[in-house]
C-alpha cells in the first residue's frame, strides 16, 4: 500500500474517473477560474455523493465522504473547498427532509440525477461575524412569496452552481427573527454574481460574491429552524456544521497531503518519513473518528459535544497542517521551491482552514462555556 491508496480508492468506487480526471490537469490549471475540476466531478456524479441511494444519489457514509474529501484536496485545493460547501448543502437537505413535506426529497432526487451543483450562502467570511446572523434578510409578501435581498460574500461555485442554499432571517407568527434556509435558482431574477476573490490561491473554487436583490421564492423552497438570536444550534444546524467541519479538514488535511506526497516521492530514500507522516495522518484520523462517531449514531442521535469533538479535530488539524507544510517545503529543499510554484502553493492553500468560521479565537469562550455545563454557542 502507498500513501493515499486507501482514499483514492475510496474515489473510484463511489466517484469513478475523478481521480484520472484531475491528475490529467497540471495544478495551475486546476486552481485557475474557471477549473476543469468542476466539469470532472460533475461528470463523475459528485454531487450525488451524500445524498442518499433511496432519491437515486451515492449515499456515502461519513467516513467515505471524508476519505473522499482528503483525496480531492491532494488532487485540486479549490475543488475540495468548493465541492465542501456543496456537500453540506446537501447534508442539510437530507437532513431537513427527515420532516419536510415531500420538496426535500424531490429536491434531492434531482441534485443526484441531473448532477446539480449547490452553492452555500451561510457563514460570511468576516472576522468576528457571528455566522448564524446572516446578511441575507426574508420577508412575506401577502401572496405567500417570499422576498430575499442581501449578498454573500465569498461564496464558492457562485458561477458554476445551479442552486443556491441561503441562511436567512424569517419573522414567524409570534414575531420572532429565527434562521431559516432558502434554496435559490440560480437564474432567479435579481440574482447577480460580481468578482470578488482577489487572490490566486484557491481561485478555482468560484468564491466570488453573490447579490439577491428583491429575489421572489417560493415559500416552499425556505426551511424554517428553531435557531433564534441566542445562537444555540438545532437539530437541522448541528448537523450541517458536523458536515462542515469535517469534510473542511479533510480537504485540508488533503492538501497538505499533496505536500507530503511529493516528499516521499522525492529521489533519495527517506531514512525517518515520521517528521512528515505522523502529524497529518494524525489529523485525518482525528477527522475518520468523528465520521465514526455520526454513523455510529442515528443523525438525531447527535449532539453539541459531537460537535465539539469535531471543533478539536479541526483546531488541531490546524497545526499540524502548520507544522507539517514547514516540514515538507525544508525537505524538498529550495531549488524546489525556485524551479516549481506548487510547494509554495500548496503550502499556502493549506493554510485556508485557519480562516473559515467558527475561528478558534472566537470558540474559546463558547467552549469553556460549554465545559461549564452551558449548551454550545456558535460564534
Amino acid at each position: 500500500m502507498t500513501f493515499l491508496d486507501i482514499e483514492r480508492s475510496t474515489v473510484e468506487t463511489l466517484l469513478p474517473g475523478l481521480d484520472a480526471a484531475l491528475t490529467a490537469y497540471p495544478l495551475d490549471a486546476l486552481e485557475s477560474a474557471p477549473s476543469p475540476a468542476i466539469a470532472a466531478f460533475r461528470a463523475a456524479g459528485g454531487p450525488g455523493l451524500l445524498v442518499p441511494k433511496a432519491n437515486a444519489g451515492i449515499g456515502a457514509t461519513a467516513l467515505q465522504a471524508v476519505r473522499v474529501q482528503r483525496a480531492v484536496g491532494s488532487r485540486c485545493p479549490s475543488l475540495a473547498v468548493a465541492t465542501t460547501m456543496h456537500h453540506f448543502s446537501v447534508a442539510g437537505l437530507v437532513q431537513s427532509a427527515t420532516y419536510g413535506d415531500g420538496m426535500e426529497g424531490l429536491l434531492l432526487e434531482a441534485i443526484a440525477k441531473e448532477r446539480m451543483l449547490l452553492a452555500s450562502g451561510f457563514a460570511e467570511g468576516n472576522t468576528g461575524q457571528n455566522i448564524l446572523k446572516p446578511h441575507i434578510t426574508a420577508r412575506r409578501r401577502d401572496d405567500g412569496r417570499i422576498i430575499l435581498n442581501g449578498s454573500k460574500m465569498p461564496c464558492s461555485l457562485s458561477r458554476s452552481m445551479d442552486l443556491l442554499t441561503a441562511s436567512v432571517v424569517m419573522t414567524d407568527e409570534d414575531g420572532v427573527g429565527r434562521l431559516a434556509i432558502a434554496v435559490v435558482p440560480a437564474g432567479s431574477p435579481g440574482l447577480e454574481v460580481r468578482p470578488f476573490w482577489a487572490t490566486p490561491v484557491l481561485a478555482g473554487a468560484e468564491s466570488d460574491q453573490v447579490v439577491l436583490t428583491d429575489v421572489e421564492l417560493d415559500p416552499q423552497m425556505v426551511v424554517m429552524t428553531e435557531v433564534t438570536a441566542d445562537a444555540v444550534p438545532d437539530a437541522l444546524n448541528l448537523a450541517g456544521f458536523l458536515w462542515f467541519e469535517t469534510l473542511l479538514t479533510a480537504g485540508y488535511v488533503g492538501v497538505a497531503s499533496a505536500l507530503v506526497e511529493r516528499v516521499l516521492r522525492k529521489p533519495g530514500a527517506l531514512a525517518d518519513p515520521t517528521p512528515f507522516l505522523t502529524d497529518i495522518e494524525a489529523a485525518a484520523l482525528s477527522v475518520e473518528a468523528v465520521a465514526h462517531a455520526m454513523e455510529a449514531l442515528d443523525p438525531a442521535e447527535w449532539t453539541d459535544a459531537l460537535l465539539v469533538k469535531a471543533l478539536c479535530a479541526r483546531y488541531a488539524a490546524q497545526d499540524a497542517i502548520a507544522r507539517t507544510t514547514t516540514a515538507c517545503l525544508a525537505a524538498l529543499g529550495g531549488m524546489a521551491f525556485v524551479g516549481s510554484p506548487e510547494a509554495g502553493y500548496l503550502a499556502s492553500a493549506a493554510t485556508g482552514l485557519t480562516f473559515h468560521p467558527p475561528s478558534r479565537s472566537r470558540m474559546g469562550g463558547p467552549l469553556r462555556d460549554f465545559l461549564d455545563g452551558a449548551p454550545l454557542r456558535i460564534g
